[in-house]
């Protein structure tokens, strides 16, 4: 298991560093998250031994249940699922950046809770740029007016936005959704919204990550080509055909 995992580590990052030099890009510029949604302690620990620093998580109740088998490790965590507003409290003990904000009243919340905590939290919006009913997100003409209303929260450091792009067989098809969101991007630059610059791009997953990076992805989340597909009893969960 330990040798399976360095090895497709190792593959990952060569995959990053060749796009990276194919589209005149630093793979310094891209990071690596560890798409740990299934993924038991021990299995993500090797990862963080091997040099890995950076992981997310989908659900609260995983945080929770890993979070012993982590301890003593140099780790930042991400919440990359969507995020119900009672859950907030509990999220915010775990992690440092929140990517998958899409809406006021979860806004609302994580300031009303990070004022109790006196504390602040980077923050992606998610959008949803495959315009599919299955995905959260914000539809991607919300998403200027929406920056403009979080904005005034202090407790939020707006640092990005995030999508999980239309997965398809044949590659092509996947590209608009990820060149949608870099576009987004500039429309928000071109707004000279006060404060907002240099916003980080979270797209690209194991199925298309090459594609992601050859649109500016600044973030690619990868689960399944590090730990494989993942046995949920009877059922499989790959994060190329799931959220």
């Amino acid at each position: 298991m330990k040798e399976d995992i360095i090895y497709n580590l190792k593959q990952v990052h060569q995959r990053i560093e060749d796009t990276c030099r194919l589209s005149n890009r630093n793979p310094s510029d891209v990071q690596l998250l560890l798409a740990t949604k299934t993924v038991p302690a021990d299995k993500i620990r090797i990862a963080i031994e091997a040099g890995e620093t950076l992981i997310g998580e989908n659900k609260m109740q995983e945080l929770r249940d890993k979070d012993s088998g982590l301890k003593n490790l140099n780790i930042e965590r991400h919440f990359i699922g969507h995020l119900q507003t009672n859950k907030v409290k509990d999220v915010l003990k775990y992690v440092s950046c929140i990517q998958s904000l899409d809406r006021l009243s979860l806004a609302e919340e994580l300031n009303k809770q990070l004022l109790k905590e006196e504390r602040c939290i980077d923050v992606f919006f998610q959008v949803n740029t495959s315009f599919e009913e299955s995905k959260f997100g914000l539809a991607p003409n919300e998403v200027v007016s929406f920056i403009r209303e979080v904005k005034k929260y202090k407790t939020l450091n707006i640092k990005g936005l995030m999508t999980i792009g239309l997965l398809d067989v044949e590659k092509e098809k996947m590209r608009p959704s990820l060149q949608l969101l870099r576009k987004i991007r500039e429309e928000i630059y071109d707004a000279q919204i006060e404060g907002i610059t240099h916003l980080k791009l979270s797209m690209g997953m194991s199925q298309d990550l090459e594609l992601a990076i050859a649109e500016g992805s600044n973030m690619v989340r990868v689960g399944t080509s590090i730990f494989g597909n993942r046995f949920l009893g009877k059922e499989i969960w790959n994060e190329n055909i799931a959220e």
